[in-house]
Parts: structure tokens; C-alpha cells; sequence
């Protein structure tokens, strides 16, 4: 019997005897390993396992339930707040729903609600920020009376492990850059994210706006590198980064009196405040910039050799962002075709059609004529200052349409559920409480189409659509709120698609149905470890002194690996899911055979204007680099594995038997695309 004391702060609550049915069932975690293990119970441990007080981990049934009981406090909360109508008996059995179908890995929050839902950071403080995936911030939001603005909004939430999307549209506002004098007492920075923050705007206005004074500061109150952070999780990286940005900041910024506020500016602040916050061997930081296409500066942003400081890892800062062009439907794309085949950006944003569009099988709506941007992922537009609300479905793990229409409840649900409470961000509260955007994702979609057919997965999509915006209307009502502006996505998935088993959102899987996995750890990381024991290959990061690699091989149900698939297939699965599904955006990286495929890129973006909100692209090539994330394998290389790797034994994991290390969570909207291009910088 579960001995449970429910936390003071969840209002809600599910039953023991209920909970206590799963305590022993087996999790069908995705991605077998030989031995019995699997990839998707390690990166349940190493991402959203909560180490405890007493030095024990969640076990799976246990973080369901303390997901499922966040959501549903929240709600309860919210509605006794208002005085609704609440009935607990409903509540438990639709709970309870919830709850096996979390279990069973037919739906999940995202990454980020996966691992801090049903905390004290949410149900206490009441504060949605830490659950949001992305964010877009406008410069052109910049005024006379505070130009920092868009830059603190970035900085703060990319330091709350938020992806931001920003772009130029300030350099069009006519600021000039100008001379400071210096602050002879200096200001004391206080060891809190507002404090860092502060310091920057600080800087930047001494800069932006007339006659002001260039602080020195004190750092000596912030903590030192490697101590715990206790709200957020992880640990401090010291001042070291925050002096190197104000440093970096006044070398940017001075001697320009007079001169303009560029693009080039706006992508150097907004990529070094990016910098400085992935500080600590953490990556804490997702950016997209978004352009203009006749801006050859902005298009000459990651050609090093006009910009040759932007490079220069690690000491450089141009790769922070990934950076797009924001176009027409009509705009010619001869300027950045070449780019792109050569290495992969910029990115396309079709702003028009994202603003007037909703699933692009639908007439012209335009709900969206505010829209400034995306995130950083580019599955969401937002309006400057908007958050993405998101919620993950595995079409795969059900084996009918109608089994699919129900967990559909649920995961909508959950994501109605966190745009009940506000972040700390007025102006964000007023559009996101206006919008209601919510981002109903499905992963496994190009798994799906091989196994079932494009004209099943039209189905699906389809009809379930039709279902999301059913339990809208419903829930809305019941909440007395407004109906979402828009519900349904397709997110690229991270971590989360590797616990469900599933290819990526509209990606095929890059290792195929046999591939190695290379997973990166800390060098005292105890999964590293258990790893060793169990027989598998263990590696210094080439990158990396302080981290290792270990190898696992895999077995997918995946019939395709993503290079044998064509560049055109790839792009119109977008198509499809774009037409069918998704009344937001599809986040769609094609990869292509860098020496096959570069003429193609430049018809795909042909065909496919109007029929897409956004696209990108990733060369693939056919260079093989060393502890790449996707090694594909024979079938006979894993029959061989299996004969001399063992199952890996967790327990003392779980038990608090090793010194275990803390859940990080995802910290964005990570992808396999984003790993590769980092991993690709060292190897270039």
C-alpha cells in the first residue's frame, strides 16, 4: 500500500488504491535495448525523475501522479477561486483517465510540464513560466523610454530555460548609440536572475538612451560556479559569464556615438545574451532571429568570413541562434537558396500565411494578424511577448482512431489547464489570457504514415482536429474562458518522443530501425556507471573533457531511416500534417543529402509556398563524424550486442543507494536537429 502525504500546495488529489494498481506494471518505455533495458527509461531518469529529499527517485507512476495531480489542482483551484461549479467525483474519474493514459505513454506534457508540473514552483506560486516551452519577443517593441525591453524579456526567459524568438525590426526604429559617462560607485549585482537581468539593462540603456552613466559592477554577492540553484534546479555558473557579457556588451556598443542601432546589433546583443546564459555546460538556451530577406547584413550573419568574430568557438557567439527570413508567399528566395544548400539557414517564415490561416485545409480566418513571429522551434506563432502553452500525443501507441479522439481529452486538457494561470509578465498575461493558444502536438507522424498510409494519417488528423476544437467549446464554457485562438501543432518533440519510442513530430527517425545512440553525461554521472557494468561502450567526449559519451544500441519499429528518404517526401509529410492538423505551424527540419539534394532545396521552396507556415533545412552530407547522436547499425551488429550487454539494474537509482543526480528536465524545445548542429561545430 502507497504510503503518500500529499503535498500542502496540490488541492487535488488521486486515490492510493487507485495509484497502488500500477506500482508493478511494467512502463512500455519506447527504444528496446539489449539486455531488456530501454532509451526511454534512461531518459525518463536523467530528465524527469525529481530526486527527493531522502536521495530517491520518482519511479514512472509516481511522476504521473504528480503530473496528473498538478493539472488537476490547478484546475480545481481555478475554479473555486471563481466560484464554478467543482465535483470531485467527475474530477477523480477523468483524473484517473488521464493518469493510465500518461502512463501508458499515449500522451505527455511536454518536456518542460514533464518535469516541474505538480511542484511548488508551479502549484504554490502559481506562476505558468517554468511550464512554457518558447516565447517571441519583438524589437520592435524598443521605445525611447525603454530600449532594453525586448532584450530583459529574452534574457529573464531564457534564463527561466524558455527558447525565444526575437528579431530586427528594431534597427528600422531610428536608434542611435550613444557615449556614456562613467558610474564611479559600482552597483552591487544580487545573486538572483533579476539581478542579472538588471545588470544588463543597465548597460544596454547606457548605451540606447541620452546622458546616461556606464555602471562598474560588484559581483561579489553572486554564488560560485558549481553551487545549487534550489527554485529552478541545477547548479550556479558563477559571475564568470555575466562579466564576460557586460564586457563584451561596452567593446560592441562603444566609441559609436552617433552612429545606428543596426541588425547586426540587434543579432550580436541578442546571440551574446544567449551565451552567457547557456554558461555552466548547460544548454539553457534556444534562439531564432528572424530577418529581412533584402537585409544583406542579416543574411551575412553566419558568413565568418564577413563576421569572423561571431565564429570563433567557443569564445564566438553567432551560433546561438538558428536565423530566418521572414517572406511573402510571393517573395523570390534567390538570395538564400545557395545559403541554404550550403548550410542550411536562413530558415523560411511565411509571416502571411501564418497570419491569416489556421490549418491550411481551412478558409482565411485571420485570427492571427497580430502575429510578430515564432519560436524558436518555429511550430508556434506568437504575438511579441506570447508563450507557447504545448501538449505531446504519440499517434502510434494507439491502435485505433478512436482511442486516439480520447487521449486527444486529456492532453488538450492538460494544456487548456496551464493557460489557467498567469506568468509574472503583465503584458504577457494580457495576449496569452486574450489567445489562449495552445499547441496540441502528435509525434510518430512519419512512423505512421509507413506503417498506415497517408490517407489513414489524413483520417486521423482529420477527425481529431475536428475533436480538439469539440473539447474546446466544452471546457471553455466550463471554465468560463475564451475559446483557444488556436489548439493544435506539431512540435518537433525532444527527449520526451525518446520515453513514448516515437519518431520526432513529422521526422523520420535518423538512426532507422538498428542504430547506436550516443548520449552525453557528466563524467560523475552514475548512469555512466551502471552503463560501464552492463557492457556498454563508454567514451571521453571529444568536445568535452568534463563529459562522456555512451553508446546504446537500439531496436525501433521504425521501417525508414531519415536518409533514405527524399528531400521532397520529407517536405510534404509538413505539407500534410500543415493541411490536416495543425492550425498553428509544423516545425519541419528537412535534412538533405548535401552532395544528392542541394539543387533540390531551391524547388521545394517552390512547390511549397502557401502550403507551409515555416521551414528549415539541415545538410546532411556524408561525412561521418565521431559520437554523432545516430549511428546506424545492422541488424546482426545489435543480434551481437545483445550477446554480450546485460540490463541495466536501476534500483539503486531509485532507491537512493547511489548518489543520484538530479532531473534537468528539457530545457526547450530540443531537437536531434539541434544536436547535430552543435556537435557538427567541433567537427568542422
Amino acid at each position: 500500500m502507497t504510503t503518500y502525504a500529499r503535498p500542502h500546495y496540490l488541492s487535488f488529489g488521486l486515490s492510493d488504491e487507485f495509484v497502488d494498481r500500477y506500482t508493478d506494471r511494467p512502463v512500455p518505455f519506447g527504444f528496446e535495448l539489449p539486455g531488456g533495458s530501454s532509451l526511454g527509461e534512461i531518459t525518463f531518469i536523467t530528465k524527469y525523475s525529481r530526486k527527493r529529499e531522502d536521495g530517491t527517485k520518482e519511479r514512472w507512476h509516481e511522476a504521473c501522479r504528480r503530473v496528473i495531480e498538478g493539472m488537476y489542482s490547478l484546475q480545481k483551484d481555478y475554479v473555486k477561486d471563481n466560484r464554478l461549479p467543482w465535483n470531485d467525483r467527475k474530477a477523480q474519474a477523468s483524473a484517473q483517465e488521464a493518469y493510465d493514459r500518461l502512463f501508458h505513454l499515449k500522451w505527455t506534457p511536454p518536456g518542460r510540464g514533464m518535469w516541474i508540473m505538480g511542484t511548488p514552483l508551479v502549484n504554490e506560486q502559481k506562476n505558468s513560466a517554468p511550464l512554457q516551452n518558447c516565447a517571441f519577443i519583438s524589437t520592435d517593441d524598443m521605445t525611447v523610454n525603454d530600449p532594453s525591453m525586448p532584450f530583459t524579456f529574452l534574457m529573464e526567459a531564457s534564463m527561466l530555460g524558455v527558447g525565444v524568438g526575437f528579431d530586427t525590426r528594431g534597427a528600422d526604429k531610428g536608434f542611435k548609440i550613444h557615449e556614456p559617462s562613467p558610474m564611479h560607485d559600482p552597483v552591487v549585482i544580487p545573486d538572483s536572475r533579476e539581478g542579472w537581468v538588471n545588470s544588463v539593462r543597465l548597460v544596454l540603456e547606457a548605451y540606447l538612451k541620452p546622458n546616461q552613466h556606464l555602471p562598474e559592477f560588484d559581483y561579489s554577492l553572486i554564488r560560485p560556479a558549481g553551487e545549487p540553484i534550489k527554485t529552478f534546479g541545477g547548479t550556479a555558473a558563477g559571475p564568470g559569464s555575466l562579466v564576460e557579457l557586460h564586457v563584451t556588451l561596452r567593446r560592441l556598443l562603444g566609441g559609436r556615438d552617433g552612429q545606428p542601432l543596426t541588425s547586426t546589433d540587434i543579432a550580436d546583443i541578442g546571440n551574446l545574451i544567449g551565451k552567457c546564459v547557456v554558461a555552466g555546460n548547460v544548454r539553457r538556451s534556444a534562439e531564432i532571429l528572424l530577418g529581412d530577406i533584402e537585409d544583406e547584413a542579416f543574411l551575412d550573419l553566419k558568413n565568418w568570413e564577413v563576421n569572423p568574430e561571431r565564429m570563433a568557438y567557443p569564445t564566438g557567439w553567432g551560433q546561438l541562434s538558428n536565423n530566418s527570413v521572414v517572406v511573402g508567399v510571393d517573395t523570390p528566395l534567390d538570395a538564400i537558396v545557395e545559403k541554404i544548400a550550403i548550410n542550411g539557414e536562413p530558415g523560411v517564415i511565411w509571416l502571411d500565411t501564418a497570419r491569416n490561416f489556421g490549418r491550411l485545409k481551412d478558409p482565411a480566418d485571420y485570427k492571427d494578424y497580430r502575429v510578430m513571429g515564432f519560436n524558436p522551434c518555429a511550430e508556434q506563432p506568437l504575438e511579441s511577448g506570447e508563450m507557447c502553452t504545448l501538449v505531446e500525443t504519440y499517434l502510434h501507441n494507439h491502435e485505433t482512431k478512436e482511442d486516439f479522439h480520447r487521449t486527444l481529452k486529456f492532453a488538450y486538457l492538460y494544456a487548456k489547464t496551464v493557460t489557467l494561470i498567469p506568468t509574472h509578465w503583465p503584458k504577457t498575461n494580457a495576449i496569452m489570457q486574450r489567445n489562449r493558444r495552445i499547441g496540441t502536438s502528435a509525434s510518430a507522424i512519419a512512423n505512421f504514415a509507413d506503417d498506415k498510409g497517408l490517407s489513414v494519417l489524413r483520417e486521423w488528423l482529420d477527425t481529431g482536429y475536428g475533436i480538439v476544437d469539440q473539447y474546446d467549446r466544452i471546457y471553455s464554457e466550463w471554465l468560463c474562458v475564451r475559446e483557444s485562438i488556436r489548439t493544435t501543432t506539431v512540435k518537433p518533440s525532444g527527449t520526451v518522443s525518446l520515453m513514448a519510442g516515437a519518431s520526432p513530430g513529422v521526422h523520420w527517425q535518423p538512426g532507422g530501425k538498428y542504430f547506436d545512440r550516443a548520449m552525453r553525461f557528466g563524467k560523475d554521472d552514475p548512469i555512466v556507471v551502471l552503463a560501464g557494468d552492463a557492457g556498454y561502450r563508454v567514451e571521453q567526449a571529444k568536445e568535452n573533457p568534463d563529459n562522456v559519451v555512451v553508446f546504446f544500441p537500439v531496436k525501433s519499429k521504425a521501417s525508414r531511416s531519415e536518409k533514405q528518404v527524399s528531400i521532397y517526401e520529407k517536405a510534404n509529410l509538413a505539407v500534410e500534417a500543415q493541411r490536416w492538423w495543425s492550425d498553428n505551424a509544423v516545425s519541419v527540419t528537412v535534412s538533405f543529402d548535401a552532395e544528392k539534394e542541394a539543387d533540390d532545396v531551391k524547388r521545394v521552396l517552390a512547390m511549397h509556398a502557401g502550403h507551409l507556415k515555416t521551414i528549415s533545412f539541415l545538410p546532411m552530407g556524408n561525412a561521418v563524424y565521431p559520437q554523432m547522436p545516430y549511428t546506424e547499425i545492422t541488424e546482426a551488429d545489435y543480434i551481437a550486442a545483445e550477446e554480450s550487454i546485460f540490463g541495466i539494474d536501476f534500483e539503486p537509482l531509485y532507491n537512493g543507494d547511489m548518489k543520484a543526480i538530479d532531473a534537468i528536465g528539457e530545457a526547450f524545445c530540443s531537437t536531434d536537429a539541434c544536436e547535430v548542429k552543435d556537435l557538427l561545430k567541433y567537427a568542422a
